[in-house]
């Protein structure tokens, strides 16, 4: 599953309503004087927001990644060398203007011909490979696992975790469906979609619906306009409607359309070379998480891209619902094979029936020198109690391998909040946190969001992976890894992190106890290079 925050971002008025319906040193300063500095208590302008992952903590007083300063005093008047970054996500719109430009193209293939040219088993595959086919929907993983029925290894976990999201969502869609009915009746009432608050309190019946209707919007309208109403509510009824028809249904089976056994990993013929995919607005995760990496610095469209020497290989191997394990096997070593040498995976689920092949495949990248930057999830979860796939650690064992980056996503507020609500933490399977909430980036068809989760903070350190391999080549992909865990900020702030919002030491909620620095980074990369 694509991990980026769940649909919980609609607005206060709307999240309200909705509760009462239902219910040149490497470190420019010492730590002990960052964590007493004073905190900002005025909000980002729109300029900053917009790059508040690339400023610099010292400087900006937010947990930024220090990419401005690493390009203004370290990188000015060097030149880097091109670093493929393999995207295994969603789909990429590769004609994104401001994204086209740094797109991989396979320089071994020849557009159109309907020829394996390069002998790689992927036939015209001149910017990546869809391994999903034209299918966009699929079942969660536990669903798969209830479906196929009691006999199946983690049967009884997976039946309780599926009826208990089921009973959730049903109540969300009570509540999103009497949000919806209110709309309908003030729209049928004023002959009108597009109205105002003024518009709604003006309203005078003694319709006991449309009262209700009448209360209902004049509270939501009151801390969001129409306008983005509708988009946050279109949002959420495709998140509940999508997890009640497809992710939580175990009569659907949106794999038929793809045409292979993803049991068998062997069947490999499958797929095409169409990596937006069938639906543009689908490929928004993989867009988002691209342009974060990669998105042209310095041209007034948009965010920027941490790394300005990449180019994105786009690897769609992410439904909306839980990815197969073996599209991702396959999928990090297409990418592997055709030159990445960073690959980042936004995605991640709480059961695999076939981790063995992901394992494998891991392996295999470190083999080849390509480091992974992987999500580290949206649940609160603590990942030294709770297994997420892909990892490089189950069951609290030892790493399997060590060209694996798991990271956290920090919010812009520095200080007790810095650590994203959402983010999972965990002081031995989570490596480092970056930036992930309220990150400015692509969507498809030439626009651009702000996207939250832990899935906008994996491409942040992917993209600082990336500068590091563009400027200093000679380092490895451990090396990288190495360098991003001690380079980091370190950090003792006391933050809220879990579920329960509970106190922790900030250097307790990782491996590293540090926040990325792109700055400091590069300087330990060129000490290491030296060597």
């Amino acid at each position: 599953m694509k991990i980026s925050f769940k649909p919980l971002f609609l607005s206060s008025a709307i999240a309200l309503v909705l509760a009462g319906c239902g219910s040149a040193k490497m470190v420019s300063v010492p730590v002990e004087s960052i964590d007493k500095m004073p905190l900002k208590t005025t909000p980002l302008a729109e300029k900053d927001l917009q790059r508040w992952s690339h400023l610099d903590l010292v400087k900006d007083t937010v947990p930024g990644m220090s990419v401005d300063k690493a390009y203004a005093e370290l990188l000015k008047g060097k030149k880097g060398t091109k670093v493929i970054v393999g995207i295994v996500d969603s789909g990429v719109d590769i004609n994104h203007e401001d994204l086209k430009s740094v797109i991989w193209t396979n320089p071994k293939e020849i557009a159109g011909n309907k020829i394996d040219d390069d002998k790689n088993g992927y036939v015209d595959d001149i910017h990546g490979w869809n391994f999903l086919g034209d299918a966009v929907h699929e079942q969660l993983e536990m669903t798969r696992i209830v479906k196929k029925g009691p006999n199946t290894p983690e049967y009884a976990k997976a039946k309780a975790k599926l009826d208990e999201e089921i009973q959730g969502l049903q109540g969300n869609k009570q509540q999103l469906d009497m949000i919806l009915n209110a709309d309908k009746a003030i729209k049928t009432h004023l002959k009108k979609d597009n109205y105002t608050l003024e518009e709604v309190k003006k309203i005078e019946t003694t319709d006991k619906s449309l009262l209700q209707a009448k209360m209902m919007f004049s509270q939501i309208l009151a801390g969001t306009p129409k306008a983005e109403f509708d988009k946050q509510i279109e949002e959420f009824k495709d998140y509940v409607y999508g997890q009640l028809n497809y992710n939580l249904n175990v009569d659907f089976d949106g794999r038929k359309i793809v045409g292979d056994n993803p049991n068998d990993l062997s069947d490999t013929k499958y797929g095409n070379n169409n990596v937006v995919g069938p639906e543009p607005k689908e490929a928004k995760h993989g867009t988002h998480v691209a342009g974060i990496v990669a998105q042209v610095r310095g041209n007034k469209k948009g965010g920027d891209g941490v790394a300005s020497t990449v180019s994105i290989m786009a690897v769609r191997a992410v439904p909306n619902g839980d990815e197969y394990d073996k599209d991702i096997a396959l999928g990090i070593r297409y990418a592997v094979d055709n030159g990445a040498k960073v690959i980042n995976g936004s995605f991640g689920k709480y059961f695999s029936q076939n981790k063995e092949w992901v394992i494998e495949a891991i392996k295999y990248a470190e083999s080849k020198d390509v480091l992974l930057v992987i999500a580290a999830g949206n649940e609160s979860y603590d990942l030294d109690t709770t297994n997420k796939y892909p990892n490089d650690t189950y069951d609290n064992s030892p790493e399997f391998a060590k060209n694996v980056l798991i990271i956290g996503a920090l919010s812009p507020e520095y200080g007790s909040k810095m650590v994203a609500g959402f983010s999972n933490y965990g002081k031995n399977n989570v490596d480092i946190f970056s930036p992930g909430d309220k990150i400015y980036a692509t969507t498809p068809l030439n626009t651009y969001e702000y996207l939250q989760g832990t899935s906008m903070a994996s491409p942040n350190v992917a993209g600082v992976a990336a500068l590091i391999r563009s400027y200093y080549p000679s380092l490895t992909a451990i090396q990288v890894k190495q360098i991003i865990m001690e380079s980091g900020t370190s950090l003792v702030n006391t933050v809220s992190v879990g579920e329960d919002k509970h106190k922790a030491s900030f250097s307790d909620i990782s491996k590293s106890g540090k926040i990325v620095n792109a700055y400091n980074a590069l300087i330990l990369a060129e000490k290491m290079a030296k060597k």
